[in-house]
């Protein structure tokens, strides 16, 4: 199979979807991969180290996306990519497609098969090649937050462990998977006073199990959030349904409850946000204020540290990327149910019911093409 991995280029994306050593493990395989010119720059993989690796350069995206019968992304096509897409191409990438109409309706259009990264599930409900990249969120999440909690970047000029004598910054992590696991340890690690929350009794009683004295756990719901949120300086939304779009949590009426110089991190941003103030911001201008509450809503966290989050999300997509090449796709969605799930669309039909859902679109049965 020709494989093409193209360089991102979505607003300072960094990351690139294949390693060298990726590139290796495909060309054992048989298999030709084709990597645009410096689409691993950003990431500290230089064009000479593909190469080396057993990869072909290519010099545009328009010839990448041209040659290539699966493309291996990051983040999900933008509109100059739209046209550059086939008919038959396998797309392989993160989509989120329930957060935005327009790029479903246009891989519809493009007649591609759409398998997104974040709908692939094992049978105990994980999700293998979302994990990596939210526990990168995770952990970014408490670091970015602790660095708009300070006076110059237009928080309340908290620092997050306090010191002695002085209390800490309160933490309210709203669910309890692995973005909220990873934010609970980042914040109690540092310190800090932090609360978590989830609708999953036996997820709190784990979570109460294994994390530190300054991590406390509560139920989900209405009532408790509101009566948290006018005594906590950062909160993180980390609510995750898989394939779907997120609940709104933290409602805009919730903000007069709030500080000002109180700071919300939305790792659910590309999936719609658990913060209906909520919008997608970029690295280059990540924050925006609404009632005096810094919202801080990055779309693509893990690309501002590319070297540690290529190398995470590589270990967990190489093992599938080799099963549809070496198979193709509908051979190794009929034998692997954990691929068969992240089908999304396919010859122009939604195949994923939670994304026919959030627009009320057609859905098709997946097992119509396998």
């Amino acid at each position: 199979m020709i494989i093409g991995v193209p360089k991102e280029i979505k607003n300072n994306e960094n990351r690139v979807a294949l390693t060298p050593a990726g590139v290796t493990e495909l060309v054992k395989h048989g298999h030709s991969v084709m990597v645009q010119s410096a689409a691993g720059q950003g990431s500290g993989f230089t064009d000479d180290v593909y190469e080396k690796a057993g990869s072909k350069i290519i010099s545009t995206i328009e010839e990448t996306y041209g040659l290539a019968e699966m493309i291996i992304k990051v983040k999900e096509p933008i509109e100059a990519e739209y046209g550059l897409i086939k008919k038959d191409q396998l797309v392989f990438t993160y989509f989120h497609f329930a957060s935005y109409e327009p790029l479903t309706k246009a891989m519809m259009k493009s007649g591609a098969t759409c398998l997104a990264y974040e709908t692939v599930e094992k049978s105990d409900r994980s999700l293998p090649l979302l994990i990596p990249m939210s526990e990168v969120a995770g952990r970014m999440s408490i670091q970015e937050g602790a660095k708009f909690l300070e006076k110059p970047s237009g928080g309340r000029g908290i620092l997050l462990g306090g010191v002695p004598g002085v209390r800490a910054a309160k933490v309210m992590i709203l669910g309890g998977g692995v973005v909220g696991t990873n934010a609970a340890k980042m914040a109690a690690g540092m310190g800090a006073d932090v609360t978590i929350l989830d609708v999953n009794l036996p997820r709190l009683r784990y979570l109460d199990d294994v994390m530190p004295a300054n991590v406390d756990t509560l139920m989900s719901n209405e009532y408790n959030i509101r009566e948290l949120i006018s005594t906590h300086d950062l909160i993180v939304g980390s609510v995750l349904i898989p394939g779907a779009k997120a609940p709104h949590l933290i409602t805009r009426d919730m903000l007069k409850d709030m500080k000002p110089g109180t700071v919300l991190v939305d790792v659910a941003v590309d999936q719609g946000g658990c913060i209906e103030t909520c919008k997608p911001t970029t690295h280059e201008s990540p924050t925006y204020v609404i009632d005096d509450v810094l919202h801080y809503c990055v779309a693509n966290m893990p690309g501002a540290v590319p070297y540690t989050s290529t190398l995470a999300l590589t270990n967990a997509t190489l093992p599938y990327a080799i099963q549809l090449a070496n198979k193709g796709w509908k051979n190794a969605c009929s034998e692997n149910k954990e691929l068969k799930l992240g089908l999304n669309i396919i010859e122009g039909e939604i195949v994923y019911k939670s994304v026919a859902d959030a627009f009320g679109l057609d859905y098709t049965e997946v097992d119509h093409f396998l």
